[in-house]
This record gives structure tokens, sequence and C-alpha cells, in this order.
């Protein structure tokens, strides 16, 4: 071969590669382009996605009560789901919009009184004593208060209406998925469909099936299991905390609602509710024992819930839920912390399914040798 060849097949090599450079920087163009586009609506349709999964065996139950017409089903489920969950929750985060207004109006009221605490708060264990002489600090001089603390206060109010501003888009974004949801489930054949080729396309005609089966199983035991459980308590807790007149309803509920995402008793959230009953509800004996049964039901109802919302056991760790939703609700707000508590299951399993068929390939070599 002399150099005349090898020149013709250096042009040909670089001829390739230039060609596939400039396919791949068109390709990679595109998706940032479209990724642009599609990004304000991701967590919208990402969440929508997880309820028509999670939802989709209700809907087909309902389609065949309704002669198979999966619209109507679909409608039927969303007009209940806006009723039941979703009509609530907006009102529980409207509560917290609600309180945070209150509490700037009265701090910037120079003529606010402050009434002066009871003596027992300065008997509730760690924490009492000081909480007893900053409010009675503040009941004496709360300018001078107000003055003394006036940077973390700012800084507090700024916290708290960002806060508020994110849950309040979440909300939105969770009435808007619900309603995408709707429509997904109207179609859900179809997209089963191509959730499976595309799994395929990505791995093999093997692993395809089995990996849509674990993401649609991790799905539903999560959001069934963990968020869906957590969600109706939460709901429960915040709604005879609003009717009993209780103040800040919807802290208690965002509250309720990560403890159970966490499974930790949410009777740790409806025990200082209770105790604020006492203090500053105006029912009457009779109906504050009522409210405070009503509490610690709601408080323990997950041990009922569970058995009938968790088809089997979530595989992932609860550690890993946790921080799923944790981080979700950080970057996202409330809508976040369903989705990352999703994902993050559904990443892990993934991740320890690759690792678990690595050791298991491992094996069957070293035993075949």
């Amino acid at each position: 071969m002399d150099n005349k060849d090898l020149l013709v097949i250096e042009k040909r090599v670089v001829t390739r590669f230039l060609d596939m450079f400039i396919r791949f920087g068109l390709i990679l163009a595109l998706a940032s382009f479209c990724f642009t586009v599609f990004s304000p609506f991701l967590n919208m349709m990402l969440w929508a996605l997880i309820l028509a999964v999670t939802l989709y065996p209700l809907h087909q139950r309902l389609a065949k009560r309704f002669g198979g017409r999966q619209g109507k089903a679909s409608t039927v489920l969303v007009v209940l789901g806006l009723v039941i969950f979703v009509g609530p929750m907006v009102l529980m985060v409207t509560s917290l919009g609600e309180s945070a207004s209150a509490m700037i109006t009265h701090l910037s009221d120079a003529h606010m009184a402050v009434p002066t605490p009871s003596e027992k708060i300065a008997s509730i264990p760690l924490v009492g004593q000081k909480a007893y002489d900053l409010w009675l600090k503040a009941s004496v001089d709360l300018p001078g208060l107000i003055s003394a603390y006036h940077k973390q206060i700012i800084e507090m109010l700024k916290m708290v209406l960002g806060v508020m501003a994110n849950m309040g888009g979440g909300m939105l974004g969770l009435v808007l998925s619900y309603i995408v949801a709707g429509v997904f489930m109207a179609y859900g054949s179809a997209g089963a469909v191509s959730a499976q080729r595309i799994f395929t396309r990505i791995t093999d005609e093997k692993k395809g099936p089995a990996m849509t089966k674990l993401c649609t199983g991790t799905i539903r035991a999560v959001a069934q299991g963990v968020i869906g459980v957590a969600l109706i308590q939460a709901l429960l807790v915040g709604v005879i905390i609003a009717v009993a007149g209780i103040p800040a309803a919807g802290i208690f509920f965002i509250f309720a609602l990560i403890l159970g995402i966490a499974q930790v008793p949410v009777l740790l959230a409806t025990a200082p509710a209770i105790a604020l009953l006492w203090m500053v509800g105006d029912h009457g004996t009779v109906m504050n024992i009522v409210f405070t049964v009503l509490l610690i039901v709601a408080g323990m109802v997950d041990n009922v819930l569970k058995p009938m919302l968790l088809g089997r056991g979530v595989d992932a760790p609860m550690p890993v839920v946790l921080i799923g939703a944790l981080g979700g609700m950080a970057a996202n707000g409330i809508l976040g912390m369903f989705i990352g508590a999703t994902l993050l299951s559904i990443g892990y399993l993934i991740f320890m399914n690759w690792v678990n068929e690595g050791l298991a390939n491992t094996a069957r070599e070293i035993d075949a040798q």
C-alpha cells in the first residue's frame, strides 16, 4: 500500500469522523432545544405520569362499569380526585398563606398587643422556659423585641414568603397534573405499549418488559403505600385541626405529610396540635375531648390504611424515599416532594437491579470455569 492509498484512507476516516461529530452536535443541539422548551412542564408531566400509572387499575375498573368508555372513566376519576383530595390540599396550603399574611400584618402593626403567656408554657420540657421568657418580653416590650431581632425576622419572613409562593405554584401544578393524568389514563393501553418499546430499545427484548414491570410496580408501591397513605393521613389531620380552630392548620398538614412519608408516627404532629387545642381552644371540655380523640385516631390511621393500599412491600429503603421527598421538596416545592420520592426509589431499584445482575453474571462465569 503506497502513500497515495494511505492519504485516501486518511481522508475517508477524517470525513467519517467529521460527519459523525456534526451529526452528534446537531442531535445534541436539538435535544437541548427540546429540553429547554419542555422543562417548564417537566415536573407537571412527571407527576401526571406517576398518577396515571398509580390510578390506572382503578381507572380500568371504572371503565368496565361504563361499558369500556375510557374517556368517561377518566373524567369521573379526575372530578372525584379534585373534590376529595386536591380541594382539601389547596385549602391547607391556602391556610399557610393566610397565616403568613396575618403574621406580617400583625408584625407591622405598631399598636399590636401580645397577651401575657400562661404559666403552663414554662412547664413544657426543654423549650418551655425559653419560650415563656420570649413570649413575656413580647407582651411587655414588643417594639424592643422586634428591633433586637429585626434582621432575623426579615430573613424569616423572606423565607416564609418564598415557601408560600413555591407551594402556591406547586398546588397549581398538582391540579394540572391530575387533569393531564386523566388524559394519560384515557390512552393507557397505547402508553403501556410505548413504554415497553422504549425500555426494549434502551436495553433489549428480554430486559425491556422486566424493566417496565419494575418501574410500574415501584411507582404504584411508593405512590400508594407511602405517598398515598401519608397524604390521606395528613389531610385528615389538617381538616380536623382546621375544624377545631387550631392555628396554622397548613403547617401541621405539611409536618404530618413529611412524617408520614418518612414512616415516622404522625402522632408527633398531632400531639402539639392537641396541646394547642387545650391551651387556646374555646369549644368547651366536651368538644376538646372529641377533637383530641379524633386527632389521636388520625395520627394512627396509617396502621389501617397501609394494609389496604400497600399491595406489596416497597423494595426501596425508607431513607431513600425520605431523601427523595425532602430533596424534591427543597428543589421544587410540594410537587417535588411526591416526584422526588418516586423517582429516587425507581433509580435506586434500577441501579441495584443492575448491580445484582452483574454479580449473577460473574457467579455464572466462575461456575462455568
